[in-house]
């Protein structure tokens, strides 16, 4: 068997149900994909800074723009042009996101039943609250954003923070992460949450090595089953069976 059929076939665990005070959601590869309109727009910031794009789109994802500017271009590591270039991605490239399986009813789901949710993000607020607008999906009322911490994600003050914001800074494991990036994973877990993983920006064996709870392909396999008394409770299904994603390939 393939190394590609064998990924597909190990999603495969029974739906399991699970008890949350609250959610944390990244953007970019959890929500949403926006990776046409990244890869372009570095193009364009890579030109304007005398770097190869390839260079900056090998480490990029999920890291802040400020993080990535104050080693290739120290010069340009400052908020206004950071929100400057940012907010220009949904203008300019509208087209170019689409939202990940599942995210927009899930979103739906957790307002309609005012569950505690926000998103914590590497992006900074011109770009999330673009991208939200162009695609419709809602827009919670205590984001965090690269604009927000010190320190990007892996640093865990992030998810911390997300916590705090909606009155949720003691809940720990019983709040859930979702996250599609090595770096966020490892945030999440860092700050005390429980992490599911998304496998759409990341290899299913680079999303396991950063040791989530849970792996699934995308937020199809995520469904609000009740919530009551400020609780929520999830069915998580056809997650990735670890000891399966991690047998050997025979050659076809």
């Amino acid at each position: 068997m393939g190394s590609i059929e064998q990924e597909v076939s190990a999603f495969s665990a029974p739906p399991e149900t699970v008890t949350f005070d609250g959610l944390l959601f990244d953007m970019d590869g959890t929500i949403i994909d926006s990776t046409s309109a990244v890869e372009k727009h570095w193009e364009a910031v890579g030109k304007e800074i005398g770097v190869a794009p390839a260079v900056i789109l090998e480490t990029s994802h999920g890291r802040r723009s400020i993080d990535m500017l104050k080693i290739l271009a120290p010069e340009k590591a400052n908020w206004e042009y950071i929100q400057h270039m940012e907010g220009l991605l949904p203008k300019l490239y509208s087209d170019e996101a689409v939202e990940i399986p599942g995210a927009r009813s899930l979103l739906q789901d957790l307002v309609a039943n005012s569950v505690p949710w926000t998103i914590v993000t590497s992006g900074t607020i011109p770009l999330v609250t673009g991208w939200l607008k162009v695609l419709g999906l809602p827009t919670p009322p205590h984001l965090v954003t690269a604009e927000s911490v010190a320190e990007g994600k892996p640093d865990p003050s992030c998810y911390r923070l997300g916590r705090e914001r909606l009155g949720l800074a003691d809940a720990g494991r019983r709040m859930l992460v979702l996250e599609d990036s090595p770096a966020g994973i490892r945030a999440g877990r860092a700050a005390g949450c429980r992490v599911l993983a998304v496998v759409t920006s990341h290899t299913a064996e680079q999303v396991l090595a950063a040791e989530p709870d849970w792996v699934v392909k995308d937020l199809s396999s995520v469904r609000l089953v009740r919530a009551e008394n400020g609780v929520v409770t999830l069915e998580i299904r056809d997650a990735l069976v670890k000891e399966v994603s991690h047998a050997p390939c025979s050659q076809s």
